[in-house]
């Protein structure tokens, strides 16, 4: 049996993203362009042999699933809350200078986040819960090739634990390959996507 091929990826532009707020687990909708990107991406995504798509509960990443699979005729969109972006607790609806004049010390010089914000879930938790959804697709699509939509912080969240290169900021519709397996939990980086043209790619840095 070939090995499972997960590509993970974050949604498209969403409402938030646009006005430079932190999302977390709060529920903005698909910007028009956003809209866009998701379109656009199937079209990057046709021919790689993508089985299913699977896709966090929040609106913003299901929106952009739904556009894919029926884009590309893949049925219905498997929703799995696990795969849902961090709580950032207050950081959550706030710009990153209405942040900064509350929590200074919360970032570094770089602009990266260096304090996890007041009420935030812990980063090791997004990991085990995103890690066991993964390994759950895999178990269940075995062999195949799966699109999973999920979010920014979840992506670097998970590089970071099992140590792939991490790009500066993860662009919308932006994400990375992965191969699972759904006994043994092994997980292994691949390659790094973004299925747009590069006149629409958007690269939040906000989560």
């Amino acid at each position: 049996m070939p090995p499972t091929e997960l590509l993970l990826v974050r949604h498209g532009q969403s409402t938030w993203n646009a006005d430079g707020r932190w999302q977390g687990q709060a529920d903005p909708p698909l910007s028009a362009l956003g809209e866009q990107q998701a379109l656009d991406a199937a079209e990057h995504l046709r021919g790689l042999g993508l089985m299913h798509v699977v896709s966090s509960s929040l609106e913003r990443a299901r929106h952009t699933a739904g556009l894919i699979a029926s884009s590309l005729g893949l049925g219905q969109v498997e929703v799995d809350e696990r795969l849902i972006e961090r709580n950032f607790g207050e950081f959550q609806g706030l710009t990153i200078t209405e942040i900064l004049e509350r929590w200074p010390d919360h970032f570094g010089e770089s602009g990266k986040v260096v304090k996890s914000p007041p009420g935030a879930e812990e980063p090791e938790d997004v990991v085990a819960r995103t890690i066991d959804a993964m390994v759950e697709v895999a178990a269940r699509h075995e062999g195949e090739r799966v699109l999973v939509v999920s979010h920014g912080g979840v992506i670097r969240r998970l590089d970071d634990h099992l140590g792939a290169d991490l790009p500066p900021t993860t662009p919308n519709l932006g994400g990375r390959w992965w191969t699972v397996d759904g006994s043994s939990r092994e997980m292994a980086p691949g390659e790094l996507l973004v299925p747009l043209e590069q006149t629409i790619v958007t690269s939040p840095t906000t989560e």
